[in-house]
């Protein structure tokens, strides 16, 4: 049983290279910088090309379509023709920390506006915290444009935090 095993084993491995779909690794096609491209430049379809990589080079996260890259802000400098992962790039920055912001509230029947600083940085759709310098409340508050935000809730702050809060910035 051991001596037939052994057999076969050994004529499986002469013969599975000669397969080209099993001995080969299958490419994949993926979209990548056509030019090297900085830290912080927005990325357009024109800087990105589609090419093909080995599917066992590539790891969870790698970017295959240039309509997930299109519009996306780089987090580093990107190579021309290397692979791009998720964590490369991001949602442009709009609202910035420290920035001066107009703040939206809308309830039935009702519409607030008022200015607040942002205390975190975002992007159109991501969650920024803002301070009222009026009544020292912390909003968290989502990106709706550049320095516009959508207040969700409000979080009051006792004295001391907001002035840890103000000696931070």
């Amino acid at each position: 049983m051991t001596l037939r095993f052994m057999i076969a084993f050994c004529l499986a491995l002469l013969v599975l290279p000669a397969i080209p779909a099993l001995a080969a690794d299958t490419d994949a096609r993926v979209a990548v910088p056509s030019r090297d491209i900085a830290r912080g430049e927005i990325i357009a379809d024109s800087d990105l090309v589609y090419g093909t990589a080995q599917a066992s080079q590539m790891r969870a996260g790698t970017i295959t379509s240039v309509a997930e890259l299109s519009g996306m802000q780089a987090r580093r400098y990107l190579r021309a023709g290397e692979l791009v992962m998720a964590t490369d790039v991001r949602k442009p920055i709009v609202v910035t920390k420290g920035e001066t912001v107009t703040m939206t509230f809308d309830a039935p029947g009702i519409s607030l506006t008022a200015t607040g600083r942002a205390l975190s940085e975002g992007g159109i759709g991501e969650t920024v915290t803002v301070i009222n310098p009026v009544s020292f409340r912390q909003v968290m508050a989502t990106v709706i444009g550049p320095a516009t935000v959508r207040a969700d809730a409000a979080v009051p702050l006792n004295a001391k935090s907001v002035r840890t809060a103000q000696m931070q910035n």
